[in-house]
């Protein structure tokens, strides 16, 4: 009996320019090109165990064995990282997260990005951060960068194959002292999957086209930003591509939407604040959950504000977090 095992751990991140729509289904490779902000404290822990002696692979998800779609997608991945380390071993897979699943808080970020992780190092395998990011893009397009902390950005790429389409981290999130605060609407599961929303967007909504021309702009404007360590210019594009991607959903035909009234209701605080001198900008992934990008020294007034929004469930500051790490491993 030959069992090989490791474990790792991932944060999720959110994307301050969008990613929304692909060019590649197969080789999930998105149609623009993004950054993101990796957040500590929202993470999934993830262990990989090659057996010789299971018949097939399993998964136990946050406690409860998972069949059907979620693991036919685990093993799929796996099998890609079966055919690189050249092994043939089925495996057993328990990962958990500390934050609600498929709830507009990135989960298959982080999980997939720690599947690369220990997924690799269970089979033998050491990659590289750019390689670990090229497989974690395999599983899920924001995975790619939730393998690099703080600030990341995520090629588009040119090429057929996928290569060149990685991502790397941009630096300065831990320096500059950027928060993001999330204020919490919904616990349960949003009712369209983002892969399935930008799907249907790219394929009927009329306004399409115009987000992939604003995406590259955005995200030049947002490196800019970055490297000045200008917060007011990283959040007016923040909340620029943020509302442009869901206007673009919003148009398909039918709509794909996923803000709730307290979304909306976050969206005005968010201005309101921005109005009273406040640093706050708006974003919100393919989820219900407002989330606010700020500075350190205001961004427990601006948690207390977005709490008192009715539908807000409950708020939390997030501080740029680290990239994916490994905990054990064991052969």
């Amino acid at each position: 009996m030959s069992v090989t095992r490791a474990i790792a751990e991932a944060n999720t991140n959110i994307a301050l320019v969008k990613y929304w729509g692909k060019r590649d289904k197969q080789l999930n490779l998105p149609a623009v090109g993004s950054l993101s902000l990796t957040l500590e404290g929202l993470s999934t822990r993830t262990e990989v165990r090659f057996d010789s002696t299971l018949a097939a692979d399993a998964l136990t998800l946050n406690g409860d064995t998972a069949m059907g779609e979620p693991l036919r997608r685990i093993s799929k991945f796996l099998d890609l990282v079966r055919m690189r380390a050249a092994l043939s071993a089925r495996a057993q897979v328990v990962s958990a997260n500390n934050f609600p699943t498929a709830a507009g808080l990135a989960s298959s970020a982080s999980a997939f990005a720690a599947l690369a992780l220990a997924a690799t190092r269970a089979a033998g395998l050491e990659l590289t951060g750019a390689e670990l990011s090229v497989l974690a893009r395999r599983g899920s397009g924001s995975a790619a960068r939730s393998i690099f902390g703080g600030f990341v950005h995520l090629h588009r790429g040119v090429r057929d194959d996928g290569d060149d389409c990685y991502a790397e981290e941009v630096g300065g999130a831990t320096e500059w002292g950027v928060r993001l605060v999330v204020g919490v609407t919904s616990e349960g599961q949003k009712e369209t999957l983002s892969t399935d929303g930008m799907q249907h967007t790219a394929e009927t909504s009329p306004y399409y086209a115009q987000w992939i021309a604003t995406s590259e702009p955005d995200l030049a404007a947002a490196r800019k930003a970055v490297a000045a360590r200008d917060l007011e210019a990283l959040g007016v594009v923040t909340e620029r591509s943020c509302l442009t991607m869901h206007a673009s959903a919003m148009a398909a035909r039918p709509a794909v939407v996923y803000f709730l009234g307290a979304t909306i209701d976050g969206y005005r605080a968010v201005q309101t604040m921005r109005k009273g001198g406040l640093p706050a900008w708006f974003t919100c992934d393919a989820g219900p959950h407002v989330k606010v990008l700020t500075d350190a020294e205001h961004a427990e007034e601006i948690s207390q504000k977005l709490a008192a929004v009715p539908g807000v469930l409950r708020t939390r500051v997030c501080v740029p977090g680290k990239g994916a790490r490994l905990v054990e491993e064991q052969s």
